[in-house]
């Protein structure tokens, strides 16, 4: 397919560059940065554009990968008249479909789950992408063009995603900024970083084959009050800090409680099955 890219951040880069290995023909990159646009340009063999009225009409489909706020604010200038048959996808995990509603006659989302920085390069094969369309013709030409560079496709509605996003904060954005602060705790005392790797490595590996709240142990799942209370008295300088602890140490103990009061409820049930 023939396509225009508007946007040349993180997604964008790891987006294009999965599409041009998967032969599709990238027209254009467009990026309000001549810098940005010209680099991710370079490295898809199209040309770069800075002004939105630039962009050129004779794409299959138009990908808008920027920063959600910005989305909205190039979609009347994009959706133009010479372009009422063409596709019109965003890729945004939190903003609705229907903001193409009244600008474009065929429009969707392919929105791929994953973390992406223009330093590391991702294998676009095993990111599942979330595929929603206005109409047949919009979601056929998406499947289509999602089939080539990801083998794992879903279709979502737009109120769907936008929960499957904040889990996706909560799995992603949030554990990292955990590795943020444990990074600054160590740091204060000397310790390298890299000695957190091999844990967060098997935490990781551990909830492919353990449902998470099974997999996970410390002091706030047996409610260690002795270790909780001193550890939380080391972070009392940081009142923030010292909030989050408390705060997620009670919150783990009671999804432990949950999850013990629920197994119960089931084991009763099926020994009652049996009698």
């Amino acid at each position: 397919m023939k396509i225009a890219l508007i946007g040349a951040g993180n997604l964008a880069t790891n987006l294009g560059i999965a599409l041009l290995h998967a032969g599709h023909n990238i027209l254009q990159v467009y990026s309000r940065t001549k810098e940005s646009a010209r680099t991710l340009a370079n490295e898809l063999g199209c040309i770069p554009v800075t002004y939105i009225h630039d962009v050129c009409d004779d794409a299959d489909i138009y990908i808008i990968a920027v920063k959600d706020s910005a989305i909205a604010d190039i979609i009347p200038d994009l959706c133009n008249s010479n372009r009422k048959n063409k596709i019109f996808v965003h890729t945004a995990g939190s903003i609705p479909m229907s903001v193409f509603q009244g600008y474009a006659k065929h429009y969707g989302v392919l929105y791929p789950m994953q973390t992406f920085s223009k330093a590391r390069i991702v294998d676009f094969q095993d990111i599942p992408c979330f595929i929603e369309g206005n109409n047949e013709t919009a979601l056929t030409k998406i499947i289509t063009l999602a089939s080539t560079v990801s083998k794992d496709l879903y279709n979502l509605t737009s109120e769907a995603r936008q929960y499957l996003h904040l889990s996706a904060v909560f799995a992603c954005n949030f554990v990292n900024h955990c590795y943020a602060i444990a990074s600054d705790i160590l740091t204060k005392q000397n310790i390298p970083f890299k000695v957190m790797l091999p844990l967060i490595d098997e935490t990781a590996r551990k909830v492919h084959a353990l449902p998470p709240q099974q997999a996970q142990t410390g002091p706030a799942v047996r409610y260690d009050i002795n270790v909780i209370t001193s550890q939380s008295e080391l972070l009392k300088d940081n009142p923030v800090l010292y909030k989050l602890y408390k705060l997620m140490s009670s919150d783990i103990h009671q999804l432990a409680i949950n999850k013990k009061y629920n197994d119960q409820l089931r084991f009763e049930k099926d020994k009652s099955h049996h009698l």
